[in-house]
Order: C-alpha cells, then structure tokens, then sequence
C-alpha cells in the first residue's frame, strides 16, 4: 500500500514541474502572436511561384508491345493423312513454292489416272461426233452430249489434281522454318501444327496507345523501343494504324516496322516503346503541384499586385513534374506553386521565390 502512494506522489511531482517549465513559454508565445490563425483577413502567406512562359512541348506517348515478323503462318494440311516425306531441315532457310512435306497420295493417284483416262476417252469421242455433226449424220443435240460429257469428265480430273496438290505443303513465302512437331509416317489432320514458317526480311513492333492520343499519331511517326536483356535503343516507323479503338481497353492498337538487319530481334519479344508524336509548339506548361483538383475541372491560384485569384484550366499532357494548359492561361502570368492549401480568393501572399 505504501509503494502505491509513494508512486502516484512521484507521478504528481513530474507534472507539477513540467507545468512550471512549459506554461510560461506557452502563454508568452500567445501573447507575442507567435501562433496565428491560419486564415486571418490581415495574414500574408509567404508562397513560391512560377511565371508562364512559352515552350516546345516534345510529345511522347510510353508504351509496351511485342515484337512480330514480317510475316509467320503455322505450317497445317488441307487434309488428313499420313506423311510419307518431310523435305526441310528444322530451323533452314526454304525458298518460296519449295515442297516441305508429303503426304500419301497413292488412291488419289489411282483416281487421277481413271479420270485422266475417261478424258482421253471423251476427247476423241467428242472429235468423232464433230465430223458426224458437220457431215449431218447426227444432230446438234447428240454431239452437244457429247460435248457435256466431256466437261464433267475434265472436271472430275480437275478436282482429283486439286485434292493431290492439297497433299503438298508447300513454303508460302521464303523464310526461316521453325521445329517441327511431326514425323515421317505421322498421321495427322487439319487441326495439327507441323511447324512454322517466319520471315525475318523485317521486324515489326505492335502496341496499342490510350485513345486520348488517337488524332495525334499519324503513319510514319518514329518511335524507340528497347527489349529485355539489351540496352541497345532500336528505331520504327508507324506503317499501319488500326481504325477502330477498342471498346473493352478504349486503346488503339499500331504496328510499326524497323530494319530487319536487328539480329537480337526474336519475335514474341516484350518491348518497351516510346512514340514521339508531333512536337507542340509554344506549349504552356506549369508545375503539376499547382494544380488544385475540382468537381468540374482544375484551377490555380494567380499573383496579381501581391492578391490571389482564381482560374480555371484546361490541362493537355503530363510529363513527370509538369502539365501542359490548353486554356485559361497566358504567358507572363504568374501562377503559385506553394502554400496553396493556406490561400484563397483575395488573400495576401508575398514571393519568397520561383520556380
């Protein structure tokens, strides 16, 4: 019991003297005018400030996209089968038109060679009915049969030759032929990826922009990019523009092609682009932190004769410590960039400094 009153006597003493050290120097700072008022009609609030200039605003746009080839197209058959023959080596070279895979053909080949009998056949039964025809030993009607029956007969050697050439992966285009996925005496469908077919003569960089920027890029605006693992700063040009913004990411996508002599380029690769678009002359930009958010757009606070004003703007693009106006202000105007939370209309300020 005694070590409790002994502890709450301590406790009493430190505030009493703690009291006696700090109350004074507290009533003295009230009665000097130390601690004022945030807000007094009389104040003047001690800011910084920047005065509007006109500049060259350089307008780019920061990105992601992926690198593409000129061309790439997976390597399938138009029908199902077995391979008899695969005629590349995976990751050559193949010129365009050359022959890649085989499939089995032979019943078709049976069928072309009847076909291709029934059209000989036909042939000089159609040639023999013409003398007939011209001599009137028959009648048109008879040798136009005849006529008829030959044309289904070309036509049905026709669609046998179609269905063989079908048997024949063939290169599209010449380029670099990626591994494969089959082997000879695979059976495979119209569903199956043998391989696939790229040509590298050029690179190209698809990326997408925020909508904002849509009627601002134009085909033949340059760009930069750089890719994971290089440090290297490769050049595009924007060569196609999609007409449409998407309605689900409100982007719009762009495709650019840059040299193809770029060897570290692979396609699939993630890129980091920068778009520079058309750079803006006589720009109107101001610190960011001047800015002063509303529910119906922005404002900042002017100097004018040492009295705050307020404007409203029109802000356009953002770099990382500035904003551009479009509309509101003019150049040799005066804006504050500090104790914007302590201002208001017609409150006294003084510069203490630009920025």
């Amino acid at each position: 019991m005694n070590k409790n009153i002994k502890k709450i006597l301590i406790a009493i003493t430190i505030l009493i003297v703690l009291a006696i050290v700090f109350l004074p120097k507290i009533l003295s700072s009230t009665k000097s005018g130390a601690i004022m008022p945030i807000g007094r009609p009389d104040m003047v609030v001690p800011v910084k400030a920047h005065i509007v200039s006109l500049e060259t605003l350089s307008n780019s746009v920061y990105t992601t996209g992926t690198i593409l080839a000129n061309e790439e197209v997976e390597l399938r058959s138009e029908i199902s089968g077995k391979i008899i023959k695969i005629l590349f080596k995976e990751g050559s070279y193949v010129n365009k038109g050359d022959l890649l895979i085989k499939i089995n053909d032979a019943d078709l080949q049976a069928q072309l060679r009847r076909a291709e009998s029934k059209v000989k056949l036909s042939e000089e039964k159609e040639s023999r009915q013409r003398q007939l025809r011209d001599g009137n030993l028959i009648s048109q009607e008879e040798y136009d049969n005849t006529v008829g029956e030959l044309n289904v007969n070309q036509a049905d050697y026709d669609l046998i030759k179609a269905q063989i050439d079908k048997t024949e992966i063939r290169a599209p285009f010449g380029g670099i032929v990626g591994l494969r996925s089959v082997s000879e005496g695979s059976y495979v469908t119209t569903a199956t990826v043998m391989a696939r077919l790229q040509d590298f003569n050029s690179i190209k960089v698809d990326f997408s922009i925020p909508e904002k920027y849509s009627t601002s890029v134009k085909t033949g605006d340059e760009l930069e990019f750089k890719i994971s693992g290089s440090n290297r700063l490769f050049q595009a040009k924007v060569y196609a523009i999609e007409p449409k913004i998407n309605p689900g990411t409100r982007t719009l996508q762009i495709r650019a092609i840059c040299n193809s002599s770029y060897k570290e380029l692979i396609p699939g690769a993630f890129a980091n682009v920068e778009l520079n678009l058309k750079q803006i002359v006589d720009a109107i930009l101001i610190p960011t932190v001047s800015i002063v958010p509303e529910l119906k757009g922005q404002k900042v606070f002017l100097y004018k004769n040492g009295i705050v004003n307020a404007q409203n703007v029109e802000i356009g693009i953002r770099e990382e410590t500035r904003v551009q106006i479009i509309s509101g202000l003019q150049k040799g105007d005066t804006v504050i960039t500090s104790g914007i939370l302590q201002v208001k209309p017609k409150s006294k300020v003084k510069i203490s400094g630009f920025n």
